[in-house]
Parts: C-alpha cells; sequence; structure tokens
C-alpha cells in the first residue's frame, strides 16, 4: 500500500489512519551492505573468469555491484597477501639525536655557503670601489 503525504491529512480526518500504517516507514534508510573476504574473492575470481563483457555485465547486474568494486576487491587481496610488514620502526634515543644533528650540520653548511658568497660579493664591491676611486684621482677632467 503506497501513501502520498495529501493522502495521510484526508485519511486522518476520516479516521482511518491506524497503527499498522505508522509502523511501515516508506521512506526507511537503507542499511549498508558489507561483503565478506570470502564473497569478494569468490566474484572477483568469477568476473575474471567470465570470458567477455557482457557477461561481466551480467554478474555485476545480478549481484548489484559496479567495477570500482571490483577493482577495490583486487586491491585489497594483494594488500591482505602481501606479508604484514611495519613500515614505522621506533628510533632509539641516539638515533633521534643523530638526526637532530645531521639537520642542523646541513643548516648550519647553508647557511656558511650564504655567508662566504656575501662576502665575495662584498669583496668584489669594495675592489671596484677602490678601482674607481684611485681612477677619480687620476683622471684630469674631474678635478676642479
Amino acid at each position: 500500500m503506497t501513501m502520498t503525504t495529501t493522502a495521510v491529512p484526508v485519511r486522518a480526518q476520516n479516521g482511518s489512519v491506524n497503527e499498522a500504517d505508522d509502523a511501515v516507514d516508506p521512506a526507511a534508510k537503507p542499511t549498508r551492505r558489507r561483503f565478506s573476504n570470502e564473497f569478494k574473492d569468490r566474484i572477483v575470481d568469477e568476473y575474471d573468469a567470465a570470458v567477455d563483457s557482457q557477461a561481466r555485465g551480467a554478474l555485476l547486474r545480478r549481484e548489484g555491484l559496479y567495477t570500482s568494486h571490483i577493482s577495490e576487491w583486487r586491491n585489497q587481496r594483494a594488500r591482505r597477501d602481501q606479508p604484514m610488514v611495519s613500515t614505522r620502526r621506533r628510533r632509539s634515543a641516539e638515533q633521534a639525536e643523530l638526526d637532530r644533528l645531521r639537520k642542523k650540520n646541513a643548516k648550519l653548511e647553508s647557511e656558511l655557503e650564504r655567508t662566504k658568497l656575501a662576502l665575495e660579493i662584498t669583496g668584489k664591491a669594495h675592489a671596484l670601489l677602490e678601482l674607481l676611486s684611485e681612477s677619480a684621482d687620476i683622471d684630469p677632467k674631474f678635478k676642479q
């Protein structure tokens, strides 16, 4: 039995609305489907065994799935099959200190290179100014 929103007030005025109608909620929220690993593996194997795209499409329609499910389940299977290796290791206090000092050393070396370059530029500017000063003393057209 389907109800429209306009039919409910009319039925309520007539007294024909009962509690049984309230028990059926046509706008109930659907529940999320969950798939076991065995089901996922079976469907991926069946999908891979299909001979053509029509058979694959029929499988997906029959199960209510999308191709994105298949690719995601393949990736999950590959991750499950790989041995679990921890990528994050706990560093010892000495290793942490060593890393901190290496980082500080690299920063200081970079700063030293900038300072050397600034001194070199300053030296060249000083030499150029001295050269200009000496040439100004010698050049007669600048004297008054």
